[in-house]
């Protein structure tokens, strides 16, 4: 079976990490995949993102990278014959954020969606947080 892990993944971070690495043990193949979303502005560019995620799943031999920048989430499952989406969520608030989504997801085209819990040692990080610390005199490590 196919996953797709998708985001924005502005900059990848050690809980995407730790998504992907759990995934991929659950499913045959994951389709990790930089999406375009409107409702934020990209930092770094898609292609240093896609390298990222390349370099951090160097050594999970099903994994494999990607970008869809327009249109719809359902759009590439079809495309691409993937029927799961796996979503990491770091607590209620993001499980708030993405049921609506997983809901339209299945109702537009049938696509499941599988939450993965976040490492609790990792939940507080997010994209954003890793972003805004070296503008703050943070050291950012969390991101590589």
């Amino acid at each position: 079976m196919r996953a797709l892990f998708p985001g924005s993944f502005d900059p990848v971070t050690q809980g995407h990490q730790d998504v992907v690495r759990r995934a991929a043990r659950l499913f045959d193949e994951v389709v990790v995949c930089v999406m375009f979303n409107a409702n934020k502005t990209g930092r770094l560019p898609v292609a240093e993102r896609l390298d990222r995620l390349r370099a951090a799943a160097t050594d999970l031999s099903n994994v494999t990278v990607d970008s869809h920048t327009g249109g719809l989430l359902v759009d590439y499952c079809r495309r691409a014959a993937i029927d799961v989406v796996v979503r990491g969520v770091r607590g209620v608030r993001d499980l708030d954020y993405e049921m609506p989504m997983a809901r339209m997801n299945h109702e537009l085209a049938g696509v499941e969606t599988f939450f993965i819990a976040a490492d609790p040692a990792l939940a507080h990080i997010s994209s954003t947080l890793v972003s805004e610390l070296p503008a703050a005199g943070g050291g950012g490590g969390q991101g590589s």
